[in-house]
This record gives C-alpha cells, sequence and structure tokens, in this order.
C-alpha cells in the first residue's frame, strides 16, 4: 500500500514539473528578449513573435489535446507532449536566426499544449479521496503559481551569467527526466477509444477557431481594435468556434460532449479564470517593465524585487490554501483570494513616477500572494463537474482558458497602457511620467477584471453544501449523476466532512 502512495506522489512530481516548465518557458524569454534580439538581429515588430509563437499553439491545440487524451490515453498524450516540448527546447537553443527560434517556439507551445491539458484529468484521477486531492491540486497550483516568477528571476541569471540560449536548453534535461520518471510512475491507461472515430471535422474547427482567435488578439497592440485585421479575424474565429458547438451537438462522436458545460461550477470557475489571468497579466509583465522602463532596474534587479511575491503565492497555496478549502470551501477561498488580489492592483494603479520599492511596491507583492487561494481554488472548482471518462476535456478546457485570459490579458491592458503613454506624450509629459500613466491605467482596469472575476464567482458558484444521498445520487452543484455532472465537487465533500 505504501509502494502504491509514494508513486501516486512521485507521480504528483512529474506532473508539477511540467507544469512548472510550461508556466516558466511562457515567462523566461521576457527579461531575455533584448539580448535575442541583438544576437539573432529581430526587428522591434518581430520580437514580440517569441511570445507570440508559443501562446497561439498553446492556446489552439489544449482543448483537442485534452479530448484525445481522454479517447486515446492521457499517459501516452503526457509522454508525447514532453517529447516534443524537450526536443523543440533544444532546438530553440541552437537557434541562429528569427525564423528558426520561432519555428521552435512553435513546437514548444504544441508540445506544452498536449501535455498540460491531460495533467489536471491525470491528477484528479490518482487522487480520489477530496482531502488527498486538495492537498495535490494545491501542490500543483504551488508550482505554477510561482513559475512566471521563478522564470523571470532565473530568465536574467541564465541571461546574464551564461547567454541567451540557456533559457532553453535548461528545459532538455529536466524535460528528459520527466520523461524516464513519467514511463515509470505514471499509470498506464487506454482511454475510452476511438470507437467508429474522432470528430475530426470538430477538432479542425474548434483548433483553427482558438488559433485564429488567439492570433487577432495578440497582435491587438498593432492593428488597434476597430481595425478590419482585428475586427475581420475575431470574426471569423467566433464563426469557426460557433460551429464547433452547432457541431458538437450533433456529431456521433464529439470532441467535447457538451454536458460538461451543465456544470456551473465548470462554468463558473472557466469564466472567473478567464477574467482572473486577464487581470494579472498586469502584474505578471506591465509591473516587471514599469521596473525596467522607469525606475531603471535591471534584469536580475527586477526578478529578485518580485521574489516576494512568489514565496507569497508559493508558500499559501502549498500549506494554507487546501487546509482553507477543506473547512470553509473552494468558492469562499476563492473569493478572498480575488479581493487581496485587486487590492494589490489598486495599489500599484496609484504608483508615482519616482517609487521606492519598500514604499510603493512592496505592499502588493505582498497582497499579491492571494494568488495561492485563488489558482488552487479555481482549479477543484474546475475540474469538480466532469465524469472520469471526460477528465482529460475538462483539464483541456481549463487551461484552455488560462491561455484565452492571459491572451485578452495582453490585447487590452498593453493596447490601454501604450494608448494613455501616446496621449500624455502628446500633451508633453516627460516619458517617465507618460509611461507611468499609461500603467496606472492599465492596472486600474486589471482590478476592475479582477472585480468583475469576484462577481461572477458570487453569482455562479455553488456554495459548500451537505453531501448527496446515495438514494438519489444528485451533486452537490444541483447536477445528477447521470453526466450532468461526476458527483459532488472535491472541494464541497471535503468542507461538508
Amino acid at each position: 500500500m505504501s509502494n502504491v502512495l509514494d508513486s501516486r506522489w512521485t507521480a504528483l512530481g512529474v506532473l508539477s514539473a511540467t507544469g512548472l516548465m510550461t508556466i516558466l518557458d511562457g515567462s523566461i524569454v521576457t527579461v531575455a528578449m533584448p539580448a535575442i534580439q541583438r544576437d539573432l538581429g529581430f526587428t522591434a515588430a518581430g520580437l514580440s513573435w517569441i511570445v507570440n509563437a508559443y501562446l497561439i499553439p498553446f492556446g489552439g491545440f489544449l482543448l483537442l489535446a485534452g479530448r484525445l487524451g481522454d479517447l486515446i490515453g492521457r499517459r501516452a498524450m503526457f509522454l508525447a507532449g514532453n517529447a516534443v516540448f524537450t526536443a523543440a527546447s533544444l532546438l530553440a537553443g541552437a537557434a541562429g536566426d528569427p525564423w528558426m527560434l520561432i519555428a521552435a517556439r512553435f513546437l514548444q507551445g504544441a508540445g506544452s499544449a498536449l501535455a498540460s491539458a491531460v495533467v489536471l484529468g491525470i491528477l484528479v484521477t490518482l487522487f480520489t479521496e477530496p482531502a488527498e486531492r486538495g492537498k495535490a491540486i494545491a501542490i500543483f497550483s504551488f508550482t505554477g503559481a510561482a513559475g512566471a516568477s521563478i522564470g523571470q528571476v532565473l530568465g536574467g541569471v541564465l541571461t546574464d551569467a551564461l547567454s541567451w540560449p540557456w533559457i532553453f536548453l535548461i528545459n532538455v534535461p529536466i524535460g528528459a527526466a520527466t520523461v524516464a520518471l513519467a514511463l515509470r510512475v505514471l499509470p498506464a491507461d487506454r482511454g475510452t477509444g476511438l470507437r467508429a472515430g474522432a470528430d475530426v471535422l470538430g477538432a479542425a474547427l474548434v483548433t483553427s477557431g482558438l488559433m485564429l482567435g488567439i492570433y487577432a488578439m495578440v497582435k491587438v497592440e498593432e492593428h488597434g481594435w476597430l481595425s478590419a485585421h482585428t475586427l475581420g479575424l475575431g470574426a471569423v474565429a467566433l464563426a469557426l468556434l460557433g460551429a464547433f458547438t452547432a457541431r458538437q451537438a450533433t456529431a456521433r462522436t464529439p470532441l467535447m460532449p457538451l454536458r460538461i458545460l451543465r456544470s456551473r461550477n465548470v462554468v463558473g470557475a472557466n469564466l472567473a479564470q478567464m477574467l482572473t489571468l486577464s487581470g494579472m497579466f498586469a502584474f505578471q509583465v506591465l509591473v516587471a517593465l514599469y521596473m525596467q522602463r522607469v525606475l531603471g532596474y535591471g534584469a536580475l534587479e527586477t526578478g529578485l524585487a518580485m521574489l516576494p511575491a512568489a514565496v507569497g503565492i508559493g508558500s499559501i497555496s502549498l500549506f494554507v490554501s487546501a487546509r482553507l478549502a477543506a473547512r470553509l470551501g473552494a468558492r469562499t477561498v476563492l473569493m478572498a483570494g480575488l479581493v487581496l488580489l485587486a487590492a494589490a492592483l489598486v495599489l500599484l494603479a496609484r504608483v508615482p513616477v519616482d517609487a521606492t520599492y519598500a514604499a510603493h511596491l512592496l505592499p502588493s507583492m505582498v497582497l499579491i500572494a492571494g494568488g495561492g487561494l485563488v489558482l488552487p481554488a479555481l482549479a477543484t472548482l474546475g475540474m469538480s463537474g466532469a465524469r472520469e471518462s471526460d477528465a482529460g476535456l475538462a483539464s483541456g478546457l481549463f487551461n484552455t482558458t488560462q491561455q484565452v485570459g492571459m491572451a485578452v490579458g495582453v490585447a487590452l491592458l498593453s493596447t490601454m497602457a501604450a494608448g494613455r503613454t501616446g496621449e500624455l506624450l502628446a500633451a508633453g509629459a516627460s516619458q517617465a511620467a507618460a509611461l507611468t500613466g499609461g500603467y496606472r491605467l492599465a492596472f486600474g482596469i486589471a482590478a476592475g477584471l479582477l472585480v468583475a472575476a469576484f462577481a461572477v464567482a458570487l453569482a455562479v458558484l455553488r456554495r459548500p453544501a451537505a453531501a448527496p444521498s446515495a438514494a438519489d445520487g444528485t451533486g452537490a452543484d444541483g447536477t445528477g449523476a447521470d453526466g450532468t455532472a461526476a458527483g459532488q465537487p472535491a472541494d464541497e465533500i471535503a468542507a461538508a466532512k
């Protein structure tokens, strides 16, 4: 029995390592981009594709990869994704021109999607007891939450001490070790089978719709919200996603059975997550830009300045969140964390041009630790209404809304900040004052997005309730055992104990 338990926790370590690499790889490039531009000759416009080429396939393939994991086996999908990501990291580290690096980043994003889409699905099938599942989700969320800040610190260290290729090459030994361990500790699963065949048309519709929509969003800063480029691509993306939804209602073997959307907790958690991560782009990226472009911090200094946030998020998610969720329910914990995050961004919306770290930035770094409450609670609620056979799909959907939320944050907050900065420069403000004005506006909008996430949690998510009786099989979110939800959400069972 002890060997089984040890194997499960080792498997959690493997899953968490992949989650860490995925999040870390999205942020580690930010502080190294000036060095990459200098060495490879990127244009200013082309430089954004170092990030975009990763985000677009990552967001586009998640839902498809999650469902395929349910059909052909989540372990196989996880291994394939890690292998692609590791090989692409080696290619990125060896890149000698912009196009080679962009191609490698695209493959990294695709590999990350294949592996990340099924991670939560594997986790919830490994840990079925509510208290253990809560602890496992907290540990997994800890690695993801800390990944962004660790990426900025590690990116600065590797770029300054070695050279920028090492921000990619460091993934190679980690990825190889992850694959080797996964072969030993992840349980083999055959999936439910392709049966009469997967929904190829549905797969084409949703993947092209998501990729086109994310592409339109990340190019908003260049073209504008009301441009023909943005509106045209956005309309096509929405039409493709609408056609995908209609297809799922009639397909014999749907890629995404619509029953998964009948759970209020699943829908509410995914919507709250989109709003939360849209707002948190302001902290993950714009705070770093403010410190570098206005306050004159270096890459390593910026990473270290954000370290208190990473430590706070990690400590709370690892040691506090699961216990509070078991006592109060994930919904209550989520709302408390959203209040802390909104307060952090309200403070940032008041930063001056000549800010000092202790007085103006450190308080927000402390409050942002509320993310350690938010992220595990969202993961618990986002996986609460899926059957075991749909766990990969629910995981893919949850990760998809993460990427869409970040893409919306990039498009909305960066364009609003740039627009405000341009207005202030035209009015005669100094460069530093204009940049600060733009960032302050973005921080204020981000706080509003977190307030909206709080409203969704309050209105849509279910309160903790007593466990369902075996007689009626009704879940705590009001759904039955016939596929509208897989019984009572784990946080509610834990709260009822």
